[in-house]
């Protein structure tokens, strides 16, 4: 299967929290999407890696994607190595896609940042037909996505461009929810966290209102990009000039 779009998180639910509403948008527009997540989220405070599996599940089928994978790195403790890199381009060349989203290039967790540099490493060496992988024992072939984009995450840093979800926020929270351990926490025996409270998940939606204000929408979400961003023609602009 060829998906237009990829987008890996290193914890699930990195993906529905920063570019969920923009995997929406371009189901919407026909593309195939898909997620993969880098470690299983086995050292967060709340829930465990099985109550985060079956969320993410849930949230995979809200957003219509195409593929949910989960790569078993481990929480808090993966390296940018050999091993991991080839776990990542074998998911490339398996899944062919021509952009991914991956983790902002520095945040309030050290995983993020990591996982950032994991990701565009693997996306590079993925296009080097030198290196050899395996899937199923078929020998695949090279394959080099044409852009790798930096979603934002806790850490605020200017976008390169935003992308428009203003029809799609409600899902995307819909999305967010389905991780119920983690988000909007009420009374149980597990203690609060930095995002269980509604003031988190309100913060997030504040973020899209905000980039969303930058080119006249309710809401949007903000990518950083170290490529440069080239257009066919100022048709692509969402402001039009009048």
């Amino acid at each position: 299967m060829k998906l237009g779009l990829l987008a890996f998180g290193v914890h699930p639910d990195d993906v529905e929290l920063s570019c969920s509403g923009t995997l929406l948008t371009e189901k919407n527009h026909g593309k195939e999407i898909g997620i993969i997540d880098l470690t299983r989220g086995e050292l967060g405070t709340r829930g465990t890696a099985k109550t985060r599996e079956e969320e993410a599940a849930n949230s995979a089928k809200i957003l219509g994607a195409a593929i949910r994978e989960n790569l078993d790195m481990a929480d808090g403790f993966f390296r940018n190595d050999e091993e991991n890199q080839r776990k990542i381009i074998t998911v490339l060349r398996k899944y062919q896609p021509e952009i991914i989203l991956c983790n902002a290039p520095d945040d309030r967790h050290p995983d993020h940042g990591r996982a950032a540099q994991l990701v565009m490493d693997a996306a590079f060496l993925s296009g080097l037909r030198k290196i050899e992988t395996l899937d199923g024992g078929k020998k695949q072939e090279a394959w080099r996505p044409k852009y790798v984009f930096n979603y934002i995450q806790d850490q605020y840093f200017a976008p390169s461009f935003v992308i428009d979800i203003s029809e799609v926020i409600e899902k995307k929270l819909e999305a967010i929810k389905a991780f119920k351990t983690q988000f909007l926490a009420k009374d149980d025996d597990e203690p609060q966290t930095y995002i269980s409270t509604p003031d988190f998940l309100e913060s997030v939606i504040n973020r899209s209102k905000m980039f969303g204000k930058m080119i006249g929408v309710k809401h949007a979400e903000g990518f950083i990009s170290k490529k440069m961003i080239g257009m066919n023609s100022f048709d692509a602009l969402i402001q039009h000039i009048t």
